[in-house]
């Protein structure tokens, strides 16, 4: 097993009257510290990881618990899903335009100093609407309110970039790394509806949304704490000089997770219509396993290149859904045929995530990865749309063609910029 030892002890001189005096210091006692072989527990061996991924994952688990507590809460209030729909899709839209700005303010002035107002902001719109559906304030405070949460800083994407400070100059660890927080964000989306219903359904209906405001603000506040691992402020002038949508190649890769965010979208709403939520789950476990062993491998080959056989890969996958609910029908083969397609979905987003991060400034990493991520919500959104048509107008089975078209869109896109000059 690996291990690194103390420095060899030094000699001493000294000048008394005319006469040099050489002394060699006492022996040190050998310590060795063991290296773990697991490339995840190196990565929480590194100093302050463990304590910023914590909280960085208390911060996070509320992101799949907000919409479904607020469709709930306003559902059970007013009696119309569509309300509730339109309410959580305001949210969706004003996160989509504010968070890009959040983040250039978390570059510009540091993740402590920005992350923790703009949570107790967003905080401050959950509870507000808590109190709109509970003393049923007029139906435009519902919009106002939620609007007011998409100034959540983007967790995942702060934690990327520590990850990418502490392991500057070392591509395997934030591989690794990158891998790790993609099985988190998976992991977080899993559990996170869950938990929201759980809390709806077994308390009262506002119990899902201030349980993800509590866990929101306690998971900043712990993350924000953690002053040594976070990245230094970028000087002025970088972070003046312009959205990374300039930088080369950015606006095509930005383009390749809008149509990866689709896939997202429309498989979930066209599952749903087929064959319930709980199977939907599948999809996640996949993912996140996938992640998991991806990270485990060192990564091989130009990056670009990987997100070219990565996309490659879960164009095939995606295709099998579509061809269990066309064949079998039965739930057990389509619960098998989700949980391989989502295993290509993991290491594409780990792929596309460090090829942002390659071709960001260093000093606008938050502002890039929230960019990716902005990007992969518009494509949910743009995919929801899609496959909950296809179902509704030519049936399930056919809207399983949604997402291998999104498939095919992105791996056509990705390659089409794939000649774009390297960051």
């Amino acid at each position: 097993m690996p291990y690194e030892r103390n420095p060899p002890t030094d000699t001493l001189l000294a000048l008394s009257g005319d006469v040099l005096v050489v002394a060699r210091r006492a022996p040190l006692p050998c310590r060795v510290r063991r290296v773990p072989a697991n490339p995840y527990l190196r990565l929480l061996a590194t100093p302050g990881a463990r304590a910023f991924t914590a909280g960085n994952l208390l911060a996070r688990l509320p992101m799949g618990m907000f919409s479904v507590s607020a469709v709930i809460m306003v559902a059970g209030a007013h009696g119309s899903y569509a309300l509730a729909g339109a309410v959580t899709a305001t949210g969706l839209a004003a996160t989509a335009v504010v968070a890009p700005w959040t983040a250039r303010l978390v570059d510009r002035y540091g993740q402590a100093r920005i992350a923790v107002p703009a949570t107790a902001v967003a905080v401050l719109g959950s509870l507000a609407l808590v109190l709109c559906v509970h003393y049923d304030a007029p139906v435009w405070t519902l919009f106002a309110a939620y609007a007011a949460t998409a100034t959540t800083p983007n967790t995942g994407g702060m934690s990327r970039a520590r990850w990418a400070h502490l392991h500057r100059g070392d591509p395997a660890a934030l591989h690794t790394a990158n891998s790790f927080e993609q099985a988190a964000d998976e992991l977080c989306f899993m559990l996170g509806p869950v938990l929201a219903a759980v809390l709806c359904g077994a308390l009262f209906p506002e119990a899902g949304t201030l349980t993800g405001a509590v866990l929101l603000m306690t998971g900043i506040l712990v993350f924000a704490a953690q002053r040594a691992t976070e990245p230094p402020v970028a000087p002025r002038a970088t972070t003046s000089a312009g959205s990374p949508l300039r930088s080369p190649g950015m606006p095509a890769l930005l383009a390749v997770f809008l149509a990866t965010g689709a896939v997202f979208g429309s498989m979930e709403v066209v599952t749903i219509a087929h064959a319930g939520g709980a199977v939907l789950a599948l999809q996640a476990a996949g993912s996140c396993v996938a992640g998991l062993v991806y990270g485990s491998r060192r990564p091989a080959g130009d990056v670009r290149r990987r997100l070219l056989c990565c996309l490659t890969g879960m164009t095939a996958l995606m295709s099998l859904p579509l061809l269990a609910a066309t064949t079998t029908g039965a739930l057990p083969v389509l619960a098998g045929c989700l949980l391989l397609a989502g295993a290509a979905t993991a290491p594409t987003m780990v792929t596309g995530m460090t090829l942002i991060q390659r071709l960001t400034p260093r000093g606008q990493l938050n502002e890039g990865m929230t960019l990716a991520v902005t990007a992969m919500l518009g494509g949910i959104a743009a995919g929801s749309a899609a496959g909950g048509w296809l179902a509704q107008h030519l049936g399930t089975v056919t809207g399983y063609a949604a997402p291998l078209c999104a498939a095919a869109l992105a791996l056509v896109l990705a390659a089409a910029g794939a000649r774009a000059p390297r960051g």
